[in-house]
């Protein structure tokens, strides 16, 4: 008899965001098939004879989705109950959808079990809401990590730019200067906020403060990098109006700015 893959989403990485049902899976698991978000504080929890990286990472090494399909099927036809732990939510930019439709296909059940998302819990952990009601109402979330395969992107920025809304980026910090021109071009306003959250909940977060100008200087001055999320629109000046008494993340000194 098959057994079951739960698809389960890890939260940004504070352990303590994780679900209690999330918790209980992992305890309950017989492999955990890993990326590298969930963090290194979540992942030192798991044993390590049932815990199997099948990460990417920008730049850096990775494991190719169909490997990971493979193994899924294989763990699972073998009558094992697989978790596959991701950071933030499996459907949010997480290859989940993709996942689940393989399993379906090869007759495998699984189950979904929501995480909070990183393109929510990022920002708002550095004191910015993705909406407010006085500057806007509605937000848009983007992979800044499209699929390298695809003859033109699928991402219309000046669309983006026209919402007037929130935009997060996720997984785009490497290709910041792209995007911050295309809006730039599109009509953007130059001086519209801009912050980056890197490692979001994590020990080593960091945050860096700017403007659709000058963003790209402050990721380079301050060395950010991936894993980082990019918050552009008004919401993203709240944290220089909370900073002094948000207790999440680091002291509001170190921002780069």
């Amino acid at each position: 008899m098959s057994g079951t893959v739960y698809l389960v989403g890890s939260g940004p990485g504070d352990p303590e965001l994780l679900t209690v049902k999330a918790q209980r899976l992992l305890e309950e698991a017989d492999v955990v098939l890993h990326d590298k978000l969930p963090g290194p504080e979540l992942l030192g929890s798991i044993p390590a004879d049932k815990r199997e990286d099948v990460g990417k990472r920008a730049g850096g090494e990775w494991t190719p989705q169909e490997y990971t399909n493979r193994r899924l099927v294989e763990l699972a036809e073998a009558g094992h109950t697989v978790v596959r732990l991701k950071g933030g939510d499996p459907f949010v930019f997480g290859r989940g959808g993709e996942e689940a439709e393989h399993l379906a296909e090869h007759g495998i059940d699984f189950e979904y079990v929501p995480g909070v998302t990183s393109a929510i819990a990022g920002p708002g952990v550095a004191g910015i809401p993705v909406t407010h009601r006085d500057h806007t109402s509605s937000v848009s979330f983007v992979t800044g990590h499209e699929d390298p395969t695809k003859d033109e992107s699928a991402i219309d920025w000046a669309a983006l730019a026209d919402t007037g809304g929130t935009i997060v980026v996720l997984m785009g910090v490497g290709k910041l200067p792209m995007y911050t021109a295309e809006l730039l071009s599109a009509g953007m306003d130059p001086e519209t906020p801009v912050a980056l959250v890197e490692r979001a909940t994590w020990p080593d977060q960091r945050i860096g403060l700017g403007t659709l100008e000058t963003i790209v200087e402050v990721r380079d001055d301050a060395g950010i990098e991936p894993p980082a999320i990019t918050v552009i629109g008004g919401v993203a000046a709240t944290r220089s109006r909370v900073r002094a008494f948000l207790k999440n993340g680091p002291d509001p000194g170190d921002d780069a700015e």
